[in-house]
């Protein structure tokens, strides 16, 4: 074979890496544009007409503090499974997909908490069924630490399951002012209320760059370019938050704001929301005494 085939085969192999870079990049910020658009951005479960959603947004925030203490405060896997089941009911009442709301927590939970939790299976004392002899050394998971671990996953699962409840089935900026029902300080929910919306905003900013880069570069660019462009566009983005983020701020003092966050949307809890107040502390309470005698 001639030393002109293999200049001519040379760049072929070279060009699918180069774009398998470009098709990487564009696809981890379109993705992660598009899970935030489509997880947290949109209020499409909260304008359902569901049992959660018909209820006043601060019975529904005193209602998940109470069964998150309460699942805080258990250590029975039992007690964990129930209330994880309410969650659920209450899920289904509400009109989330069941789909939707099981992949939302379990996807990564055991993942995560499994390593946070991983090296007390093996070093807290008991019986250990799987031990590996090694001279004086014991190895293998004990009995008492797989159960904790089950217990602890158990507990993370219904705690994140029953954050993510409360947040597809409440609009953010009522959730927000539900807030100032506990005394949260003002300049809290508004950090959290400017990150809400320009988190989006930043991100969206990121992937037009990338498509106007795109869209005027004719030819491949070597890695190092690519580099060279991407940290170039992380720190224009981070000027232009900062630019942004002073002009806003003026903007609001322009419109009077002096540091209350003010809402359209007026609150006024019902005979039903108060029911469901204290239904649900009820069941708090009483997963609380039940896991003393399980």
């Amino acid at each position: 074979m001639s030393i002109a085939t293999e200049l001519e085969k040379a760049p072929a192999r070279r060009q699918p890496k180069k774009k398998e870079q470009l098709g990487w990049l564009e696809k981890t910020l379109g993705g992660i544009a598009g899970s935030i658009e489509q997880a947290v951005f949109t209020e499409e479960h909260s304008r359902k007409d569901g049992w959660l959603q018909r209820r006043d947004p601060r019975a529904k925030l005193g209602m998940f503090l109470a069964v998150v203490l309460a699942a805080s405060f258990s250590n029975s896997f039992w007690v964990l499974a129930f209330l994880y089941l309410l969650t659920l009911v209450a899920a289904r009442f509400s009109k989330v997909p069941f789909d939707f709301f099981v992949k939302r927590v379990w996807v990564g939970i055991p993942f995560f908490a499994g390593i946070v939790v991983l090296p007390s299976i093996f070093f807290t004392p008991g019986d250990r069924p799987l031990a590996l002899h090694l001279g004086s050394w014991v190895i293998g998971p004990s009995l008492p630490g797989l159960v904790g671990a089950v217990v602890f996953v158990t507990r993370v699962g219904v705690s994140v399951s029953l954050a993510v409840l409360l947040v597809v089935t409440t609009p953010w900026a009522d959730l927000l002012k539900s807030l100032q029902a506990l005394h949260v300080p003002s300049v809290f929910i508004l950090l959290l209320s400017m990150t809400y919306r320009y988190i989006f905003l930043f991100l969206r900013s990121a992937v037009d760059m990338f498509e106007v880069r795109k869209s005027r570069v004719v030819g491949l660019t070597s890695g190092n370019e690519q580099r060279r462009w991407i940290s170039g566009s992380v720190g224009n983005l981070m000027n232009r938050s900062f630019k942004m983020s002073n002009e806003v701020y003026s903007a609001m003092l322009a419109r009077g704001f002096s540091g209350q966050i003010r809402s359209i949307t007026t609150f006024r809890m019902t005979g039903r929301d108060w029911l469901a107040l204290l239904l649900t502390i009820s069941l708090a309470v009483g997963a609380i005494i039940a896991q003393r005698f399980l």
